[in-house]
């Protein structure tokens, strides 16, 4: 054989060889992207997610810092997803391995059923329900409610004399609401409250995003929103929580929500997040989430202060 016909040879071999490894490698791309992006993804990392506000982020990232402290998982954040049922969805379809939730919401929003009070029996039944129609573990409490607050300016609580809910019955008709999308539409939100209450607005409440709640009423705007009681954003800006007299809200414990095949895979994830039970009190939440929003700094500096702080 010639050099010239030998040097041919190599080249289409190199060509061939060339054109096989890019099949294959595109090959192992496809598979991967279907594997992770379009089913449930595998292997040793572990994805948290949150749903769309600063608690949810703090304690999402308080779950993923806990897990690579006390594992060698590597844990992937998804957070600000969105509203409590995208979270669900991701969590049972495996798109997630855990996301922070809270009783009152599972209990009401997810298993539809009715609002109780006691939050040990509120417990038990979400965690049994849970764990049999979704296969997701609900893990202890963390130490603190998240309850809706009906919220007001300060102002006008000390004007017109407002300590509870009741107390705005007669003002009411002249006010203008402003709610989010889930309290609105959820069984534990506006419709039943109302009706608890007995209360008529001025007009249909305007439907707020949650990041603009505080802004609206501190602009007149509205005059009483629905936030969360551990928002660190209402005592800074001086504004009233009124009291839920008629003890219409269900217990809101935050708990964390995770797949029971992750459990199972990760043992080391349920022991790395029971040193939190019962370890965090309302008013240290308040203060994780005006660092963040009241001080616009970075959550993730945030849960480590407050982790080295608390020995986690």
């Amino acid at each position: 054989m010639s050099r010239h016909a030998r040097s041919g040879c190599k080249k289409s071999f190199a060509l061939q060889y060339g054109l096989l490894r890019a099949i294959a490698i595109f090959a192992c791309f496809i598979v991967a992207f279907f594997s992770t992006g379009c089913g449930q993804h595998s292997g040793d990392k572990i994805v948290v997610g949150s749903k769309n506000f600063t608690e949810q982020i703090v304690l999402a990232e308080l779950f993923a810092q806990q897990i690579e402290a006390h594992s060698a998982l590597r844990v992937e954040r998804r957070v600000n997803l969105g509203g409590t049922m995208i979270c669900q969805q991701a969590l049972v379809a495996g798109k997630i391995d855990l996301y922070p939730e809270y009783t009152g919401t599972a209990l009401t929003a997810v298993l539809n059923d009715p609002p109780q009070n006691d939050p040990s029996a509120v417990f038990q039944r979400v965690q049994q329900e849970y764990r049999a129609r979704f296969g997701v573990e609900v893990l202890p409490p963390l130490g603190f409610n998240n309850t809706f607050a009906l919220v007001v300016r300060g102002e006008d609580a000390l004007k017109l004399h407002l300590r509870t809910i009741s107390d705005i019955a007669s003002d009411a008709p002249h006010w203008r609401a402003g709610f989010g999308y889930e309290f609105m539409e959820r069984p534990d939100g506006y419709r039943g409250w109302v009706a608890a209450y007995h209360l008529q607005f001025a007009s249909e409440p305007k439907i707020l995003d949650l990041g603009l709640l505080y802004r609206a009423l501190a602009d007149r705007q509205v005059d009483i929103v629905a936030g969360n009681s551990t928002d660190g954003v209402i005592a800074a800006l001086g504004m009233v929580v009124l009291q839920d007299d008629r003890h219409y809200f269900p217990p809101y414990e935050a708990v964390p929500l995770v797949r029971r095949s992750t459990l199972d895979r990760h043992p080391e994830v349920r022991k790395a997040l029971a040193a939190l039970t019962g370890k965090i009190s309302e008013e240290e939440m308040r203060r994780l989430n005006l660092a963040v929003d009241g001080g616009y700094r970075d959550p993730a500096d945030v849960v480590r202060e407050f982790r080295s702080a608390k020995k986690f």
